[in-house]
Order: C-alpha cells, then sequence, then structure tokens
C-alpha cells in the first residue's frame, strides 16, 4: 500500500497541480473555468495566495502529487478577512479514497492555526455529490444554492454554497489586526 503524505506545496509541485487542474476543467464542472490555465498563470495564483499567508497544500501519494487543496479569501473588501474559501482536486485516478477528505481536513486545520474563523465552499454542479459528501463529512452545513449560474458543456450548472466555523467561529471577535 502506499503512503500519503500531505503536506504544503512548493513550486516544484505545480506542473502536476496543473495538470490536476487541467483535467477538472476539461472534463468536470466542479471548476466553472472553461479553458485550462498555463504553469505560468497556475505559478502566479499559487504565489498570490502564498505570499497572502494562505495555505496551499499538495497530497502526494507514492511519490506523485495526486491532489491539492487551498484556501484563499472569499471576497476582497477587509471585512472578510477572517473568512476563506476552499478548494479542492483530485487526479481522476484516486477519487474515492479518502484523500480529498484528509486534505480538506488538514486545509480546516491550518486555517484554524492561522487565525481564519469562516470557510465557505463554492461547489460547482449540485449533482456533485462527492464533494458535498466530503465537505458535510467534515463539518460543513449547506447554506444554499444558486440555480444555473454557469454554463459549461452545453448545460446551465448550479453551484453549492457551504460554510463551516474554524475555531471559535464567531463566538468572539479576533483581537485587531
Amino acid at each position: 500500500m502506499l503512503s500519503l503524505e500531505i503536506r504544503p506545496a512548493s513550486a516544484a509541485d505545480l506542473p502536476a497541480i496543473t495538470d490536476i487542474y487541467a483535467e477538472a476543467v476539461r472534463f468536470g464542472t466542479a471548476t466553472f473555468e472553461l479553458i485550462p490555465p498555463d504553469l505560468a498563470e497556475m505559478t502566479r495564483r499559487f504565489r498570490t495566495l502564498t505570499d497572502g499567508g494562505f495555505p496551499y497544500l499538495a497530497a502526494v501519494l507514492g511519490g506523485r502529487v495526486t491532489g491539492y487543496a487551498y484556501a484563499g479569501p472569499y471576497r476582497p473588501r477587509p471585512a472578510y478577512r477572517f473568512t476563506v474559501e476552499n478548494s479542492v482536486y483530485l487526479a481522476t485516478a484516486i477519487h474515492r479514497r479518502g484523500i480529498g477528505r484528509q486534505l480538506l481536513e488538514r486545509l480546516i486545520a491550518d486555517c484554524e492555526t492561522r487565525g481564519f474563523r469562516q470557510m465557505i465552499a463554492v461547489i460547482g454542479d449540485s449533482a456533485n455529490a462527492a464533494s458535498i459528501g466530503v465537505h458535510t463529512a467534515c463539518g460543513f452545513q449547506m447554506i444554499g444554492t444558486h440555480p444555473s449560474v454557469g454554463l459549461k458543456f452545453g448545460r446551465w450548472l448550479d453551484t453549492v454554497m457551504m460554510q463551516r466555523r474554524l475555531g471559535e467561529g464567531a463566538t468572539t471577535v479576533p483581537p485587531a489586526t
């Protein structure tokens, strides 16, 4: 059995991450992006997040990056600075092995350590039962569905919104920052 390592992603992981995401863009509905970004764009996105203090993780199985997860700003206005939006992507060959859940659990823990208070999941396609299930298993609650907001593969797609408290959530006000 191959051992799984979940660790902070590095620039060396970005070619594999770019390939994983390109497959999701070309064949899936988890993302509403229509053209896969190239390595330069994925590198720019990675640096923006990591330079901004957000966690970006890689799942390594048998020495190969097979999945990744990151958190980024939910919205740009300062009042949202304690709320993050998560993303989790896996290579198709490793779906349904619990790796997505392990990535999400580690991402939640890393976000709590960094002082974030809420995590939002914007799940592409209300038929994406696997992602909805993983988020539910990790303590997210359904907060709504935006029906028919994306058009991909010739059909209208919903987005499902889920939310999870991080750490103390909204029970206290964080220290001034």
